[in-house]
Protein backbone atom coordinates (compact mmCIF):
# COMPACT_ATOMS: atom_id res chain seq x y z
CA UNK A 1 0.00 0.00 0.00
CA UNK A 2 2.73 2.22 0.67
CA UNK A 3 4.12 2.01 -2.74
CA UNK A 4 0.94 2.32 -4.05
CA UNK A 5 0.49 5.56 -2.42
CA UNK A 6 3.61 7.22 -3.67
CA UNK A 7 2.78 5.94 -6.72
CA UNK A 8 -0.84 7.85 -6.28
CA UNK A 9 1.45 10.91 -5.03
CA UNK A 10 3.98 10.68 -8.38
CA UNK A 11 1.02 10.46 -10.76
CA UNK A 12 -1.56 13.37 -8.99
CA UNK A 13 1.72 15.70 -9.02
CA UNK A 14 2.26 15.23 -12.84
CA UNK A 15 6.34 15.55 -12.70
CA UNK A 16 9.51 13.99 -10.68
CA UNK A 17 12.00 16.10 -8.97
CA UNK A 18 13.84 15.10 -6.21
CA UNK A 19 12.14 17.50 -3.70
CA UNK A 20 8.66 16.19 -5.10
CA UNK A 21 10.29 12.67 -4.27
CA UNK A 22 11.21 13.18 -0.68
CA UNK A 23 8.23 15.30 0.14
CA UNK A 24 6.01 11.99 -1.31
CA UNK A 25 7.77 9.72 0.67
CA UNK A 26 7.29 11.82 4.01
CA UNK A 27 3.37 12.19 3.06
CA UNK A 28 3.07 8.27 1.93
CA UNK A 29 4.90 7.80 5.46
CA UNK A 30 2.60 9.25 7.57
CA UNK A 31 -0.42 8.64 5.45
CA UNK A 32 0.54 4.78 5.88
CA UNK A 33 1.31 5.08 9.93
CA UNK A 34 -2.16 6.81 10.04
CA UNK A 35 -3.68 3.62 8.36
CA UNK A 36 -1.88 1.37 10.18
CA UNK A 37 -2.77 3.35 13.60
CA UNK A 38 -6.77 4.21 12.93
CA UNK A 39 -8.03 1.84 9.95
CA UNK A 40 -7.38 -1.82 11.23
CA UNK A 41 -4.40 -1.79 8.58
CA UNK A 42 -1.33 -4.00 8.95
CA UNK A 43 1.84 -5.34 6.94
CA UNK A 44 0.43 -9.03 7.13
CA UNK A 45 -2.89 -7.48 5.45
CA UNK A 46 -0.60 -5.71 2.90
CA UNK A 47 1.20 -9.24 2.43
CA UNK A 48 -2.18 -11.34 1.96
CA UNK A 49 -2.95 -8.94 -0.62
CA UNK A 50 0.31 -9.61 -2.37
CA UNK A 51 -0.05 -13.44 -2.26
CA UNK A 52 -3.72 -13.33 -3.77
CA UNK A 53 -3.18 -10.69 -6.43
CA UNK A 54 -1.79 -13.42 -8.89
CA UNK A 55 -5.03 -15.19 -7.98
CA UNK A 56 -7.13 -12.77 -8.28
CA UNK A 57 -5.77 -11.46 -11.88
CA UNK A 58 -6.18 -15.34 -13.14
CA UNK A 59 -9.54 -15.29 -11.53
CA UNK A 60 -9.92 -12.45 -13.81
CA UNK A 61 -8.78 -14.05 -16.91
CA UNK A 62 -10.73 -17.21 -16.55
CA UNK A 63 -13.88 -14.92 -16.03
CA UNK A 64 -13.52 -13.53 -19.23
CA UNK A 65 -12.28 -16.27 -21.34
CA UNK A 66 -15.67 -18.43 -19.59
CA UNK A 67 -17.54 -15.18 -20.86
CA UNK A 68 -16.65 -15.68 -24.42
CA UNK A 69 -16.55 -19.20 -24.46
CA UNK A 70 -20.44 -18.93 -23.56
CA UNK A 71 -21.38 -16.10 -25.98
CA UNK A 72 -20.07 -18.63 -28.52
CA UNK A 73 -22.54 -21.35 -27.37
CA UNK A 74 -25.54 -18.67 -26.95
CA UNK A 75 -24.51 -17.37 -30.70
CA UNK A 76 -24.51 -20.76 -32.08
CA UNK A 77 -27.36 -21.74 -30.60
CA UNK A 78 -29.41 -18.60 -31.58
CA UNK A 79 -28.24 -19.14 -35.11
CA UNK A 80 -29.72 -22.09 -35.47
CA UNK A 81 -33.43 -22.94 -36.32
CA UNK A 82 -34.41 -25.51 -34.68
CA UNK A 83 -32.90 -25.73 -31.18
CA UNK A 84 -35.61 -26.70 -28.59
CA UNK A 85 -34.12 -25.00 -25.56
CA UNK A 86 -34.34 -27.19 -22.11
CA UNK A 87 -34.37 -24.22 -19.65
CA UNK A 88 -33.78 -25.86 -15.78
CA UNK A 89 -33.07 -24.52 -12.58
CA UNK A 90 -30.83 -26.13 -10.81
CA UNK A 91 -30.06 -25.97 -7.40
CA UNK A 92 -26.55 -26.60 -5.55
CA UNK A 93 -24.32 -26.10 -2.74
CA UNK A 94 -20.65 -25.03 -4.05
CA UNK A 95 -17.80 -26.40 -1.58
CA UNK A 96 -16.85 -22.90 -0.65
CA UNK A 97 -16.58 -21.61 3.05
CA UNK A 98 -17.21 -18.03 2.90
CA UNK A 99 -20.39 -15.85 1.58
CA UNK A 100 -17.86 -13.24 -0.41
CA UNK A 101 -16.90 -16.44 -2.68
CA UNK A 102 -19.91 -17.44 -2.77
CA UNK A 103 -21.39 -14.00 -4.23
CA UNK A 104 -18.18 -13.85 -6.36
CA UNK A 105 -19.19 -17.09 -7.95
CA UNK A 106 -22.93 -16.39 -8.11
CA UNK A 107 -21.83 -13.09 -9.94
CA UNK A 108 -19.53 -14.91 -12.06
CA UNK A 109 -22.51 -17.29 -12.72
CA UNK A 110 -24.28 -13.90 -14.16
CA UNK A 111 -22.24 -12.51 -15.92
CA UNK A 112 -21.81 -15.73 -17.73
CA UNK A 113 -24.32 -15.34 -20.77
CA UNK A 114 -27.13 -18.47 -20.73
CA UNK A 115 -26.74 -18.83 -16.55
CA UNK A 116 -28.86 -16.01 -14.15
CA UNK A 117 -28.27 -16.68 -10.15
CA UNK A 118 -31.60 -16.65 -8.97
CA UNK A 119 -30.95 -16.50 -5.28
CA UNK A 120 -28.55 -17.24 -2.00
CA UNK A 121 -29.87 -19.58 0.18
CA UNK A 122 -27.14 -19.88 3.26
CA UNK A 123 -24.53 -21.46 1.54
CA UNK A 124 -27.01 -23.05 -1.50
CA UNK A 125 -27.32 -21.37 -5.02
CA UNK A 126 -30.19 -21.31 -7.24
CA UNK A 127 -29.03 -20.86 -11.02
CA UNK A 128 -31.37 -20.53 -14.28
CA UNK A 129 -29.81 -21.80 -17.20
CA UNK A 130 -31.09 -21.50 -20.77
CA UNK A 131 -30.59 -25.09 -21.46
CA UNK A 132 -29.63 -28.25 -19.55
CA UNK A 133 -26.13 -28.58 -20.70
CA UNK A 134 -25.23 -25.10 -19.08
CA UNK A 135 -26.24 -27.05 -15.69
CA UNK A 136 -23.68 -29.81 -16.45
CA UNK A 137 -21.06 -29.94 -13.23
CA UNK A 138 -22.01 -26.34 -12.36
CA UNK A 139 -21.23 -27.33 -9.00
CA UNK A 140 -17.75 -28.17 -9.73
CA UNK A 141 -16.55 -25.42 -12.68
CA UNK A 142 -13.69 -23.52 -12.53
CA UNK A 143 -15.06 -20.95 -11.23
CA UNK A 144 -15.20 -22.89 -7.47
CA UNK A 145 -11.96 -24.26 -7.87
CA UNK A 146 -10.57 -21.17 -8.06
CA UNK A 147 -12.35 -19.21 -5.78
CA UNK A 148 -11.11 -22.69 -3.68
CA UNK A 149 -7.50 -21.66 -4.34
CA UNK A 150 -7.75 -18.20 -3.78
CA UNK A 151 -9.72 -19.34 0.07
CA UNK A 152 -7.16 -21.88 1.01
CA UNK A 153 -4.46 -18.66 1.24
CA UNK A 154 -7.40 -16.25 3.21
CA UNK A 155 -8.54 -19.07 5.65
CA UNK A 156 -6.07 -20.73 7.16
CA UNK A 157 -6.71 -24.29 7.72
CA UNK A 158 -6.80 -25.72 11.71
CA UNK A 159 -3.70 -27.27 11.56
CA UNK A 160 -2.00 -23.81 9.99
CA UNK A 161 -4.18 -21.92 12.53
CA UNK A 162 -2.22 -24.07 15.47
CA UNK A 163 1.12 -22.99 13.92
Amino acid sequence: MIVLLFVLWLIFNGKVTLEIAIFGAVFTAVIYSFMVAFMDYSWQKEKLVYRLLPLGLKYLFILVWEIIKANAVMLGIVARDKYEMEPVLVHFTPALRTEAARVVLANSITLTPGTYTVGISGDALRVHCLDREFSADIGNSVFVRQLQRIEQICIPTAKEAKK
